[in-house]
């Protein structure tokens, strides 16, 4: 690639010692390349996923596409999968933050999924000083020394194999403008990484590794599946190098799984049950419909109704196709101080972990390192080889009508509590830069506080009762939105809550929840916040 510098593109964030390593000119010229080349698709698209909303608003149901039912009812399967991507039993995800990146590659895992998008706050240091910590580890130099305790931290010799999970097509980079709009930020993490890092990862004897976040169809799979083909051919790596895992986390993409695989069948090795953001899309999605409203987000669990035969499709899918069908994530925190709390919730994980295995899965998601050896020894004990993508265990069709069976439940007091606590509290920690938020045992991150802002949202717009008999109304809401933000600036100390971002949180929480029309992500309103 030539030394030029970017035409019509201006770099809005702070230049801290080292940012200039990954924001050179070269790589700033190829995101624009990238951005003038596909962010009019990109843009399209996003209509495309307004249109079709209006259209379920006016009454209608997300369904299989009838154009497409030639590539569902034919014969093919995906590209080979390369040899280091054969086994992944155990995937630990997290963000890209330096320390935390050199724990979880040397945590046990098959996989560590570093995140750009939902379990990191894409502040500019964040997302910059993920990138140079990415660029150190290729090039052998990732270390960390704690300043507060002087510890020091490096990759060991056997680090899990590093995949990286860029923003979705929705969210923009702010600090990087190209004629004076921000850049998309999938480009940016996309195309800084790829650029300062595929001829080395390639010459290390491996490939570029990607997870695909937020699709809702096969057209914006095929959007990245075209940024792929322009990234190899511009860096005259063969086609089909890159290969990336797509995320079916929206209820629209798992009515467009077969047709997924299909327009990446040169760069997909397999889908994953990204089971909090499916939660959340499936309210989204439903919206204006109150007969599917759910119950408590604790009784929305695997293996049941609409979750169940999500996961049985994908798995179907993917082993018919050649692909590998990953398993979702077990977000629980272990608690050494409370050993009857963390005996369940590891109990709980192992649980999780083998119906997933029983199910067909290939591999799993957890979200603390000390969750790996739990998950493994699952692995361990019932699979038969390194992936099992020739099992399909479930052969029963999943219709539309299986896609769209809500949760036999109740809606209690408690959820509704549950859902303030989690959402306020996460949307503060996002706004102090913390996307990865450990919440009463629990790792969460932006998709659980998005089911918790849009369940409120669906029980307000829809009057749904509690088991007490009370109607959810904003008054109810607000009374015990109040409590419980009394309960918690008692618990943590009025210094400690004073200096936080709580007014803030609430008050996107509160307007989110409350708000006559639902807004399709919180992460767009905050990110106003997160960017001044």
């Amino acid at each position: 690639m030539a030394t030029r510098s970017p035409e019509d593109m201006k770099t809005a964030g702070a230049m801290k010692p080292g940012y200039e390593r990954v924001l050179t000119d070269d790589a700033l010229q190829f995101v624009a390349d990238i951005a003038r080349k596909f962010d009019g698709t990109r843009r399209e698209l996003l209509k495309t996923r307004a249109d079709r909303q209006n259209a379920w608003d006016a009454g209608g149901l997300p369904d299989f596409l009838p154009d497409t039912a030639e590539i569902r009812q034919s014969d093919w399967k995906v590209a080979g999968i390369p040899d280091d991507l054969q086994k992944r039993w155990v995937e630990l995800t997290g963000p890209t933050e330096r320390k935390m990146v050199i724990n979880a590659l040397n945590s046990g895992a098959d996989v560590f999924m570093t995140d750009f998008e939902d379990a990191l706050a894409p502040t500019w240091e964040n997302i910059v000083e993920g990138q140079i910590a990415l660029l150190d580890y290729w090039q052998d130099e990732l270390t960390f020394t704690d300043p507060k305790s002087g510890k020091s931290y490096e990759v060991g010799s056997d680090p899990a194999m590093l995949l990286v999970r860029p923003r979705g097509w929705h969210l923009p980079e702010a600090h990087i403008l190209l004629d004076g709009e921000p850049v998309a930020g999938a480009f940016v993490d996309f195309g800084l990484y790829f650029f300062h890092n595929a001829k080395r990862i390639i010459d290390k004897g491996s490939a570029p590794y990607f997870y695909l976040p937020k699709l809702e169809s096969h057209q914006e799979a095929k959007l990245w599946n075209d940024v792929f083909v322009f990234a190899q051919e511009a860096f005259g790596i063969p086609v089909g190098t890159i290969k990336a895992t797509v995320l079916i986390e929206t209820l629209p993409a798992a009515f467009e799984m077969d047709e997924i695989l299909y327009v990446m069948r040169d760069h997909i090795v397999g889908l994953n049950v990204g089971r909090w953001d499916y939660i959340f899309s499936f309210i989204k999605v439903l919206r204006n419909k109150p007969e599917y409203t759910l119950p408590d987000r604790q009784q929305v669990v695997m293996g049941k109704a609409f979750l169940g035969a999500y996961a049985r499709l994908l798995v179907q899918t993917c082993h018919k196709r050649g692909a590998f069908a990953m398993g979702g994530m077990a977000a629980q925190i272990p608690n050494r101080r409370e050993p009857e709390v963390n005996e369940k919730a590891m109990a709980a994980v192992q649980k999780d972990k083998e119906r997933e295995v029983r199910e067909g899965c290939d591999g799993s998601w957890v979200a603390h390192p000390d969750l790996v050896p739990v998950a493994r020894q699952v692995f361990e004990r019932l699979m038969k080889g390194d992936n099992q993508v020739d099992v399909i265990p479930d052969t029963t069709p999943v219709s539309q009508t299986d896609l769209l069976q809500i949760h036999e439940g109740t809606r209690t007091e408690e959820g509704l509590r549950t859902n303030i606590r989690v959402g306020v509290q996460y949307i503060e920690a996002w706004l102090r830069g913390n996307g990865a938020v450990p919440l009463y045992n629990l790792m969460e991150d932006a998709a659980t506080a998005e089911i918790s802002r849009t369940q409120i949202w669906q029980w307000q717009k829809h009057g749904a009762t509690l088991e007490d008999g009370r109607e959810v109304t904003v008054e109810l809401v607000d009374g015990l939105l109040a409590d419980e933000m009394a309960k918690l600036r008692n618990a943590l100390g009025a210094d400690v809550y004073d200096k936080g971002r709580f007014p803030e949180a609430i008050e996107i929480f509160k307007s989110l929840s409350e708000a006559p029309e639902l807004a399709p992500f919180l992460t767009l309103p905050a990110y106003r916040l997160l960017s001044e």
